[in-house]
């Protein structure tokens, strides 16, 4: 979705920051509309798909009938204006015109003019928040400065949130007063209602958060625990909103982004020697999202790329995994935020093997470092160098070859034919391992061979065989 300054339009005029996929799924009013919208969160039922640089879009949507139904929405607010009879706002219509713009930019013509059905609704919408901007500063006098209406929207929208994080604590206190056993009589709507209740405050990040907790009920023998666990890092999100002020602004930003406010790659741009550690897709239903690592040969910086395809399309954006780029990569804010986004590229350069590791035994000491920067981060990337898979009582590990030390495998690895590459790549050998070290253990994503040469892939350091 096409938000900046906290989910208002640009108050330049200019280009402004789109959601992500997960963003506009939070927006969904129940679990229906989510999927009802990724089925249409692709080109092919969609014509006359445009947008503005002020973040309205409007497109035409096949239905059941001979005459396509008008969706429009502007998203300052945001609104939503559709022909179609349901009554959910917003409707699957906008949710999958939304969806098409998270994911594929090809799809609409931007800088055009809208249709005149979707003029009309956007000038009449327009006109009613300028008015009200207006009234609010006193009647707009001229002079005012250009930002003051889109800060005053911030702040309204800051309110909401704040109005939803202190409903969230009141829910949670009633819920552990009653006792977490008491959750499963609930059943899963208790925590839709209260998701949807997230939305209409405008924080898609504590309604996921919420919807994660539904999951969890009656998932298990140890969901009482895992219950109290995520209840408490709810709890954590909750009152850092709330005592923003006082917070070190990374740590601000952090919490911005993880309540659900949208934020641009803002920072200096770095450009490097970048090499590509892992790329894999995580489906969602009918969304696919795709996480892409790479390592700064000269800054010594890991980051994250992340793009989106709804409708099960793959994202556009692919990087081939232990290939070397030139480019510059711009930082999103917040404390311990790897996410960056990608720049102009200035051409492929020689691969030069893998990059440097670290001591298993130093693992849970980077990971309690991101922490206090992220305390919600549920793992964080490391290279391993020197270690050896091998097998433990209760499944696998990644042992150092050379101390006495070792790491638990995570359970969703071990399922995976990546482990069995790894095991058969190391031979009883040391070798180097990327992934992401967590609470719940070490998750291989990638792995070089020693023995690997410049003839069959490698670069004299090692080839490298992709494990996810």
């Amino acid at each position: 979705m096409l938000l900046s300054h906290g989910g208002e339009p640009s108050p330049t005029g200019g280009p402004v920051a789109r959601w992500s996929v997960e963003q506009v799924l939070a927006l969904a009013p129940d679990e229906a509309s989510r999927e009802a919208g990724g089925r249409l969160g692709a080109a092919g039922p969609w014509t006359g798909a445009g947008c503005d640089a002020a973040g309205a879009l409007w497109g035409l949507c096949e239905g059941g009938g001979s005459t396509p139904y008008r969706t429009v929405v502007d998203t300052a607010g945001p609104a939503f204006s559709c022909s179609c009879p349901g009554r959910k706002s917003p409707c699957e219509h906008a949710l999958g015109l939304l969806l098409l713009r998270a994911s594929d930019d090809a799809a609409f013509r931007p800088g055009e003019q809208p249709a005149d059905w979707a003029a009309a609704w956007i000038e009449a919408r327009r006109g009613r928040v300028a008015g009200k901007d207006a009234r609010a500063t006193g009647g707009g006098l001229a002079g005012e400065p250009a930002g003051a209406a889109a800060r005053k929207r911030a702040e309204r929208r800051a309110e909401r949130v704040t109005g939803g994080a202190q409903e969230l604590e009141q829910r949670l206190a009633d819920l552990l007063r009653g006792g977490l056993a008491a959750t499963d009589r609930s059943g899963y709507g208790l925590w839709e209602e209260t998701a949807a209740r997230m939305v209409d405050a405008q924080a898609p990040g504590l309604a996921a958060r919420v919807r994660e907790l539904g999951a969890i009920t009656g998932s298990g023998t140890d969901r009482p625990v895992r219950l109290l666990e995520e209840c408490g890092l709810l709890h954590l999100l909750n009152t850092a909103w709330l005592g923003r002020e006082r917070l070190p602004e990374p740590l601000a930003a952090t919490v911005r982004t993880r309540v659900g406010l949208p934020s641009s790659a803002e920072g200096v741009p770095v450009r490097d020697h970048w090499l590509v550690l892992a790329q894999y897709d995580t489906p969602d239903g009918r969304i696919v999202t795709r996480r892409i690592w790479l390592y700064g040969r000269e800054s010594g910086r890991t980051a994250l790329l992340l793009s989106f395809g709804a409708a099960g399309r793959s994202p556009a954006q692919a990087l081939p995994v232990g290939t070397t780029i030139d480019a510059e990569l711009t930082p999103y804010p917040g404390g311990g935020q790897l996410r960056a986004e990608l720049g102009e590229r200035f051409g492929a350069v020689p691969p030069a093997g893998p990059p440097p590791g670290i001591a298993a035994a130093a693992a849970p000491a980077v990971y309690g470092d991101a922490l206090r920067k992220d305390p919600w981060l549920d793992a964080c990337p490391v290279t391993l160098g020197g270690v050896i898979p091998v097998p433990a009582e209760d499944g696998w590990q990644v042992a150092d070859a050379y101390a006495d030390s070792a790491l638990p495998i995570a359970p969703a690895a071990l399922s995976r034919p990546g482990l069995w590459k790894l095991v058969a790549l190391s031979g009883g050998g040391p070798v180097t391992v990327f992934g992401e070290f967590g609470h719940r253990g070490f998750d291989p994503f990638a792995a070089w061979d020693p023995d690997g040469t410049e003839e069959d892939g490698g670069t004299g350091g090692g080839a490298v065989v992709q494990l996810i």
